[in-house]
Protein backbone atom coordinates (compact mmCIF):
# COMPACT_ATOMS: atom_id res chain seq x y z
CA UNK A 1 0.00 0.00 0.00
CA UNK A 2 2.82 2.42 0.86
CA UNK A 3 4.43 1.87 -2.54
CA UNK A 4 1.19 2.66 -4.40
CA UNK A 5 0.74 5.82 -2.30
CA UNK A 6 4.31 6.90 -3.08
CA UNK A 7 3.73 6.18 -6.78
CA UNK A 8 0.53 8.22 -6.78
CA UNK A 9 2.31 11.12 -5.05
CA UNK A 10 5.12 10.96 -7.62
CA UNK A 11 2.57 10.86 -10.46
CA UNK A 12 0.66 13.83 -9.00
CA UNK A 13 3.90 15.77 -8.63
CA UNK A 14 4.82 14.98 -12.22
CA UNK A 15 1.45 16.21 -13.50
CA UNK A 16 1.83 19.39 -11.45
CA UNK A 17 5.29 20.01 -12.92
CA UNK A 18 3.95 19.36 -16.42
CA UNK A 19 1.17 21.93 -15.92
CA UNK A 20 3.63 24.50 -14.55
CA UNK A 21 6.14 23.95 -17.37
CA UNK A 22 3.44 24.12 -20.07
CA UNK A 23 2.05 27.34 -18.61
CA UNK A 24 5.49 28.86 -18.14
CA UNK A 25 6.48 28.22 -21.75
CA UNK A 26 3.12 29.47 -23.08
CA UNK A 27 3.93 32.72 -21.27
CA UNK A 28 7.48 32.67 -22.69
CA UNK A 29 6.09 32.39 -26.22
CA UNK A 30 3.72 35.31 -25.48
CA UNK A 31 6.60 37.44 -24.20
CA UNK A 32 8.59 36.53 -27.31
CA UNK A 33 5.66 37.68 -29.46
CA UNK A 34 5.56 41.05 -27.75
CA UNK A 35 9.16 41.73 -28.78
CA UNK A 36 8.11 42.85 -32.22
CA UNK A 37 9.12 44.94 -35.21
CA UNK A 38 6.02 45.82 -37.27
CA UNK A 39 5.90 44.58 -40.89
CA UNK A 40 3.41 42.75 -43.16
CA UNK A 41 4.21 39.79 -40.91
CA UNK A 42 5.76 41.27 -37.74
CA UNK A 43 9.32 40.32 -36.84
CA UNK A 44 9.03 38.63 -33.43
CA UNK A 45 10.81 36.06 -31.31
CA UNK A 46 7.79 33.70 -31.30
CA UNK A 47 9.51 31.03 -33.36
CA UNK A 48 12.41 31.02 -30.91
CA UNK A 49 9.90 30.56 -28.07
CA UNK A 50 8.38 27.59 -29.90
CA UNK A 51 11.81 26.06 -30.57
CA UNK A 52 12.84 26.54 -26.93
CA UNK A 53 9.59 25.04 -25.63
CA UNK A 54 10.00 21.84 -27.62
CA UNK A 55 13.77 21.69 -27.09
CA UNK A 56 13.58 22.15 -23.32
CA UNK A 57 10.29 20.47 -22.46
CA UNK A 58 10.28 17.76 -25.09
CA UNK A 59 7.70 17.19 -27.78
CA UNK A 60 4.58 16.55 -25.71
CA UNK A 61 4.89 19.38 -23.20
CA UNK A 62 6.41 21.77 -25.74
CA UNK A 63 3.52 21.19 -28.15
CA UNK A 64 1.02 21.66 -25.33
CA UNK A 65 2.71 24.99 -24.52
CA UNK A 66 2.21 26.15 -28.09
CA UNK A 67 -1.41 24.99 -28.04
CA UNK A 68 -2.09 26.83 -24.77
CA UNK A 69 -0.48 29.97 -26.22
CA UNK A 70 -2.72 29.81 -29.31
CA UNK A 71 -5.84 29.11 -27.26
CA UNK A 72 -5.08 32.06 -24.95
CA UNK A 73 -4.82 34.29 -28.00
CA UNK A 74 -7.94 32.81 -29.59
CA UNK A 75 -10.09 33.74 -26.59
CA UNK A 76 -8.86 37.32 -26.75
CA UNK A 77 -5.96 37.48 -24.33
CA UNK A 78 -3.40 39.79 -25.99
CA UNK A 79 -0.58 37.27 -26.40
CA UNK A 80 0.04 37.74 -30.12
CA UNK A 81 2.39 40.25 -31.76
CA UNK A 82 1.52 43.86 -31.02
CA UNK A 83 -0.33 42.84 -27.84
CA UNK A 84 -3.25 41.53 -29.90
CA UNK A 85 -5.53 38.58 -29.42
CA UNK A 86 -8.81 37.16 -30.61
CA UNK A 87 -10.05 34.73 -33.18
CA UNK A 88 -9.91 37.50 -35.80
CA UNK A 89 -6.11 37.47 -35.62
CA UNK A 90 -6.05 33.72 -36.22
CA UNK A 91 -8.47 34.04 -39.14
CA UNK A 92 -6.57 37.00 -40.63
CA UNK A 93 -3.73 37.07 -43.16
CA UNK A 94 -1.02 36.08 -40.70
CA UNK A 95 -3.05 33.60 -38.64
CA UNK A 96 -1.66 30.69 -40.62
CA UNK A 97 1.81 31.40 -39.31
CA UNK A 98 0.52 31.29 -35.73
CA UNK A 99 -1.26 28.00 -36.40
CA UNK A 100 1.94 26.92 -38.17
CA UNK A 101 3.72 27.15 -34.80
CA UNK A 102 1.54 24.28 -33.60
CA UNK A 103 2.21 22.27 -36.76
CA UNK A 104 5.94 22.93 -36.28
CA UNK A 105 5.81 21.71 -32.70
CA UNK A 106 3.85 18.60 -33.73
CA UNK A 107 6.43 17.83 -36.43
CA UNK A 108 9.28 18.32 -33.97
CA UNK A 109 7.51 16.03 -31.49
CA UNK A 110 7.02 13.40 -34.19
CA UNK A 111 10.67 13.54 -35.19
CA UNK A 112 11.67 13.29 -31.51
CA UNK A 113 9.48 10.17 -31.17
CA UNK A 114 11.07 8.57 -34.24
CA UNK A 115 14.70 9.59 -33.87
CA UNK A 116 15.24 10.77 -30.28
CA UNK A 117 16.23 14.22 -29.13
CA UNK A 118 19.95 14.37 -29.80
CA UNK A 119 21.55 17.61 -30.93
CA UNK A 120 21.51 16.80 -34.66
CA UNK A 121 17.96 15.48 -34.53
CA UNK A 122 16.77 18.64 -32.78
CA UNK A 123 18.46 20.83 -35.37
CA UNK A 124 16.85 18.93 -38.25
CA UNK A 125 13.46 18.94 -36.50
CA UNK A 126 13.63 22.72 -35.98
CA UNK A 127 14.50 23.28 -39.63
CA UNK A 128 11.66 21.01 -40.77
CA UNK A 129 9.31 22.69 -38.29
CA UNK A 130 10.26 26.10 -39.66
CA UNK A 131 9.61 24.95 -43.24
CA UNK A 132 6.20 23.59 -42.23
CA UNK A 133 5.33 26.89 -40.55
CA UNK A 134 6.44 28.84 -43.62
CA UNK A 135 4.49 26.57 -45.99
CA UNK A 136 1.26 26.52 -44.01
CA UNK A 137 1.41 30.23 -43.20
CA UNK A 138 2.14 31.19 -46.80
CA UNK A 139 -0.74 29.17 -48.23
CA UNK A 140 -3.05 30.59 -45.53
CA UNK A 141 -1.87 34.15 -46.27
CA UNK A 142 -2.47 33.71 -49.99
CA UNK A 143 -6.00 32.35 -49.49
CA UNK A 144 -7.07 35.01 -46.99
CA UNK A 145 -5.39 37.85 -48.86
CA UNK A 146 -6.94 36.79 -52.16
CA UNK A 147 -10.43 36.71 -50.61
CA UNK A 148 -10.09 40.25 -49.31
CA UNK A 149 -7.87 41.95 -51.87
CA UNK A 150 -7.77 39.89 -55.05
CA UNK A 151 -5.14 37.55 -56.43
CA UNK A 152 -1.57 37.71 -55.18
CA UNK A 153 1.43 35.85 -56.53
CA UNK A 154 3.40 33.30 -54.57
CA UNK A 155 6.54 35.35 -55.24
CA UNK A 156 4.94 38.43 -53.67
CA UNK A 157 3.84 36.54 -50.57
CA UNK A 158 7.24 34.89 -50.19
CA UNK A 159 8.81 38.34 -50.50
CA UNK A 160 6.53 39.74 -47.78
CA UNK A 161 6.26 36.80 -45.41
CA UNK A 162 9.16 34.37 -45.79
CA UNK A 163 12.33 35.69 -47.41
CA UNK A 164 12.88 38.54 -44.93
CA UNK A 165 12.52 36.06 -42.06
CA UNK A 166 14.87 33.29 -43.17
CA UNK A 167 18.11 34.67 -41.69
CA UNK A 168 16.48 35.89 -38.45
CA UNK A 169 14.73 32.54 -38.01
CA UNK A 170 17.98 30.63 -38.60
CA UNK A 171 19.59 32.81 -35.92
CA UNK A 172 16.69 31.99 -33.57
CA UNK A 173 17.26 28.29 -34.23
CA UNK A 174 20.96 28.71 -33.46
CA UNK A 175 20.14 30.49 -30.19
CA UNK A 176 17.60 27.82 -29.24
CA UNK A 177 20.15 25.10 -30.05
CA UNK A 178 22.74 26.88 -27.93
CA UNK A 179 20.71 27.65 -24.83
CA UNK A 180 17.92 25.02 -24.92
CA UNK A 181 20.00 22.00 -23.85
CA UNK A 182 21.77 24.04 -21.17
CA UNK A 183 18.51 25.24 -19.66
CA UNK A 184 17.10 21.70 -19.77
CA UNK A 185 20.19 20.35 -18.03
CA UNK A 186 20.53 23.03 -15.35
CA UNK A 187 16.81 23.23 -14.64
CA UNK A 188 16.79 19.43 -14.44
CA UNK A 189 13.73 19.16 -16.67
CA UNK A 190 12.86 15.61 -17.65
Amino acid sequence: MASSTAGAARSSRSVTYDIVYVGLFAVLIAICSWISIPATVPFTLQTMGVFLAVSILGGRRGTLSVLVYILLGAVGIPVFAGFTGGIGILLGNTGGYIIGFLLSALAMWGIEKLAGNGWGVQLVSMLIGLLICYAFGTVWFMVVYTRGNGPVSLAAVLGWCVIPFIIPDLIKIAIAMLIGPRIRKYANIH
